[in-house]
């Protein structure tokens, strides 16, 4: 019986063998065919107005929320989403608003529909997502808007997942008749909508036209207003970090609040640093994720606030470091503590990826800041003050130890000034003299014994 199940295995790889040798010739066929035909495939190429994307998995993974809108899409990547439904009737209302003409009351919808479609494939091209490029994808209302829905809509359109391109908004305002100084009012308006999630002044223009004809959407525009004027000839590899506020502080660096409203121009000038005011809740921490996701992923804007992200990370390592900055009047929060804030700030810069490569803060913080902390009156002065004067306790202990021994001192002086006033007035060898005399000398007055024999 086992012989017979030996021969019948035989059999079955001996068939196997055959069968592999006729197709062996027609899987190499096959795989040669599949390798050409990946080799000989056209890659698509990244066309060159893309600036909207999908943000990268690892930045994603972090923080989530910060990314997907959360009551309005207004771009297609979350388009259907079904926790945002409810506003599809409001968006519905204002389209309706926007194609009537006030004066006339004749609806340009023709007009609307040729500007569109002359700009399809220039505004699919914007999206870095290709399912997107191809053909199927894609203030009087304020009774319409209730008030609870503002902070979150300016949230949810400011998000890199949820942009239009600018090009689309413009050739919409371009199109309706009522709208004459079409760009100039979209960008007033815009940043006025904005301003409030770094808390400036909803009057605050800082962006010109220029940067409005060279923004991309919403994001790019609002970042734009916040960048430094700055030179190109500026920028260099960032090699050193900045050091925390409390090593700052020891070594007599001087933090300032600038009254600039460009919340990322930090200057600086010898050892004083001038920093704009921060705002830090979850909320603009949303904001600065998609700034700098958005710059991680669009290769013809600097890496300006990922830099400035990088730079307050460095400012800030513990709970004293946000309490110094909130006393400069630097930094305000509306977290339960400092510690709180201090790790929102850490965690902004968790899976971002930077070398310190065309930095705006080079001169800041290469130039200036870390140039005058390796100087040797700042370490000098950092070390005294680190270990003796590092907060009240152990300054009132060091300060008290120094007045003991100024004391000690006083009364060591005092004596040795006696002890010398005592030499002037006498002579060396009368001191020898008296010496003698004391040692030799009997006492005058006679030692009388009792007499034991008496009673």
């Amino acid at each position: 019986m086992a012989g017979r199940n030996i021969w019948g295995l035989k059999q079955n790889f001996e068939a196997i063998f055959r069968r592999c040798a006729s197709t062996s010739s027609q899987a190499h066929e096959h795989c040669k065919a599949s390798l050409l035909k990946k080799l000989n495939a056209k890659i698509p190429e990244e066309s060159g107005n893309v600036c909207i994307y999908r943000v990268p998995a690892k930045l994603r993974q972090v923080e989530a929320k910060a990314y997907d809108p959360s009551i309005v899409s207004i771009g297609p990547y979350h388009r259907g989403d079904q926790h945002l439904k409810e506003m599809e009737e409001v968006k519905q209302k204002f389209f309706q608003s926007f194609l009537k003409s006030r004066q006339e009351g004749v609806v340009e919808l023709d007009r609307v529909i040729a500007a569109m479609e002359k700009l399809e494939l220039e505004a699919r091209s914007c999206y870095a997502d290709d399912l997107l490029r191809e053909a199927g994808g894609f203030s009087s209302s304020s009774s319409l808007i209730q008030r609870w829905m503002l902070p979150t809509l300016r949230r949810d359109l400011i998000k890199l997942e949820n942009q239009l391109p600018m090009i689309v908004l413009r050739e919409l305002l371009y199109a309706n008749s009522q709208c004459e100084d079409s760009i100039l009012s979209l960008q007033d308006f815009a940043l006025k909508f904005f301003n409030p999630l770094l808390q400036r002044d909803s009057h605050t223009n800082a962006a010109g036209a220029t940067v409005m004809n060279e923004a991309c959407h919403f994001l790019d525009l609002f970042r734009s207003s916040i960048l430094p004027e700055i030179q190109d000839q500026d920028r260099k590899r960032q090699v050193h970090m900045i050091r925390s506020v409390t090593e700052l502080r020891e070594a007599g660096v001087v933090l300032e609040k600038s009254q600039n409203d460009r919340a990322l121009d930090v200057r600086s000038e010898g050892r004083v640093l001038k920093i704009p005011p921060l705002h830090i809740d979850d909320h603009r921490g949303t904001l600065f994720r998609n700034m700098v996701a958005f710059e991680q992923c669009h290769k013809k804007c600097k890496p300006d606030a990922t830099a400035y992200l990088f730079f307050f990370d460095g400012l800030v390592n513990s709970a004293d470091d946000v309490e110094i900055l909130h006393y400069k009047g630097i930094v305000h929060h509306s977290l339960g503590s400092n510690k709180e804030a201090a790790n929102l700030v850490n965690k902004l810069c968790r899976e971002v990826d930077w070398d310190g490569e065309e930095s705006y803060l080079h001169k800041v913080v290469c130039d200036d800041i870390d140039v005058y902390f390796m100087s040797r009156y700042a370490k000098l002065r950092a070390r005294l003050v680190h270990y003796y004067f590092s907060n009240w306790v152990v300054g009132i202990s060091t300060v008290a130890g120094l007045f003991v021994l100024y004391l000690t001192l006083i009364q060591t002086g005092c004596g040795v000034a006696d002890t010398l006033k005592a030499l002037k007035e006498n002579s060396f060898w009368s001191y020898i003299s008296d010496s003698f005399i004391l040692l030799f000398s009997r006492p005058s007055t006679p030692i009388v014994h009792k007499d034991s024999n008496k009673g």
